[in-house]
């Protein structure tokens, strides 16, 4: 039950497949549309919810600015207050580390709070290799996991199933790996969270390891928080003897103030309450109470490279939030497993990119937008993802030409429209032969709502661009020609043409 993005093909192909799904379609518009609305009533309530957002975007460019002195700060705190601190550089380091520490203590079993940077490096098939089962501890991952299925979203990972096939999976999985669900487990969520909780209080019970991530971590305090909203990470934080958080370098904050702020802003954009029913926070070791070994691992794993670029560096102020995936429209009619990556809609698309570096997949996902910009309207912390996604845009066109010794039938005839249209005397012999062909095509056009003739689908290298696009009929007459015909529109009385002339229709 460790499924990985591995093998997910190009965006344009994963979401083809998935738009032919009515019942995730369903599920998505369902989901998406009720998170924007209660987002939507608490954010309205907050009158200076813009100096927040701008408060947000501050802060968390002074980390990146200054974010090695941060990080040197953040382990000094956390060294004093009893925590050993780790640095990993990628997946495959972090991964060692916490197998390592499950191992030392003998560990078949580790229990865990929700988590993007495990998933980000697949810890749990790294644990799995090593004899060491990873029990998820969220409802939505516990749902996840026992499907043998992958998440879907940054908040709520099963947003793609409905409470049918929920039940469907816990009654049919749960006796597989531990406590039953009990056999007149019904639909109801009050039904389904119950036999959730009894299926995973005995997991909490007996766990000597805890596997964390952290929502933010304090430079000046070595404190990690981790907000949510079932009180399983409480458990996990709390019960077992070891503690073990896996954090990106991005998370860190420079002080307690600053953590106020998020707190304000998180909570808000993502599951649309004004504060998450559990906030927990822990600071190194506390003698006889909570965990007495605690490990923080420091998570790099492409960061470093991402800080590099000026422009697509803003991905690392994400909060995670997915207030964006909830507001996008590609997210909601294709939904999460489309972006093959743990990091989906509008942030993974810029995101999952610059962490990974150039591959098929990874360069489709720019493209997995309409740059509508309703994910930098809700962005807590204003990250300008249209800006990012046109950026990402040209570096992989430019790493394409790079890399291909014959240019593309893009490139030739953006090549020819630039020949063209840089000679007057060309783009008049282009214009001249548009109107020739109005009048051939004008038999094949078809009228749309508003009465404007268009062609249909084009043939051979246009077919795919005119598929999504109506393609007018080019007037009969250029502007040119009727600029010269009406003295600069003097003339008027020597009829010029009409309206519906100049769009495409018979003169």
């Amino acid at each position: 039950m460790s499924g990985t993005f591995l093998g997910t093909p190009k965006f344009p192909v994963a979401a083809k497949k998935a738009l032919s799904d009515s019942q995730l379609r369903r599920n998505l518009a369902h989901a998406t549309g009720t998170i924007r609305a209660k987002r939507a009533n608490v954010v309205g309530e907050v009158a200076e919810w813009e100096q927040l957002r701008l408060a947000g975007e501050a802060i968390k460019n002074r980390v990146l600015r200054h974010l090695p002195e941060y990080l040197e700060q953040l382990e000094e705190s956390l060294t004093a207050a009893g925590a050993v601190v780790h640095w990993a550089n990628d997946a495959a380091e972090a991964n060692r580390i916490v197998v390592e520490i499950a191992t030392r203590h003998g560990a078949d079993e580790v229990v865990k709070v929700k988590s993007m940077a495990t998933q980000e490096i697949e810890l749990n098939a790294a644990l799995e290799a090593a004899g060491i089962r990873a029990w998820e501890t969220d409802l939505a991952e516990l749902i996840v996991q026992l499907g043998d299925d992958l998440p879907s979203h940054i908040l709520v990972p099963a947003i793609h199933r409905n409470r049918a096939e929920v039940r469907e999976i816990f009654l049919r999985e749960m006796g597989k790996v531990g406590k039953p669900a009990p056999d007149d487990l019904t639909d109801e969520p009050a039904r389904l969270a119950e036999a959730a909780r009894t299926h995973l209080r005995e997991k909490f019970l007996r766990a000597k390891v805890a596997v964390s991530g952290a929502n933010f971590a304090v430079a000046e305090t070595g404190t990690l928080t981790v907000v949510e909203s079932e009180g399983n990470g409480r458990m996990c934080l709390t019960l077992p003897e070891v503690l073990v958080s896996v954090v990106g370098i991005e998370k860190v904050l420079p002080t307690y103030q600053d953590l106020d702020v998020m707190l304000q802003l998180l909570p808000r954009s993502s599951t649309g309450e004004r504060m998450n029913p559990y906030t927990s926070m822990w600071t190194g070791v506390t003698p006889g109470d909570g965990p007495q070994e605690v490990h923080v691992i420091l998570l790099d794993n492409g960061r470093t490279d991402v800080l590099a670029d000026p422009t697509g560096r803003q991905a690392l102020r994400c909060i995670r939030c997915s207030a964006c995936l909830n507001v996008c429209p590609v997210y909601e009619r294709t939904g999460g497993h489309s972006y093959g990556s743990v990091y989906p809609g509008p942030i993974g698309a810029i995101l999952t990119p610059q962490l990974r570096g150039s591959d098929p997949q990874a360069d489709s996902l720019p493209y997995a937008s309409s740059l509508c910009g309703a994910c930098f309207e809700v962005c807590p912390v204003r990250i300008d993802i249209p800006e990012v996604l046109v950026h990402l845009r040209s570096r992989v066109v430019d790493e394409n030409k790079a890399a291909s010794t014959l240019p593309s039938v893009q490139d030739m005839a953006m090549k020819a429209a630039s020949w063209m249209l840089s000679s007057s005397r060309r783009t008049g012999i282009a214009e001249k032969a548009a109107g020739l062909g109005a009048r051939i095509v004008a038999k094949r056009a078809r009228p749309t709502p508003g009465g404007r003739a268009v062609l249909g689908p084009m043939p051979g290298p246009a077919a795919g661009w005119s598929q999504s696009r109506d393609i007018p009929v080019p007037a009969t007459e250029s502007f040119r020609d009727w600029w010269k015909r009406t003295d600069g529109g003097i003339r008027e009385s020597d009829g010029p043409l009409s309206a519906e002339q100049q769009e495409g229709g018979q003169p």
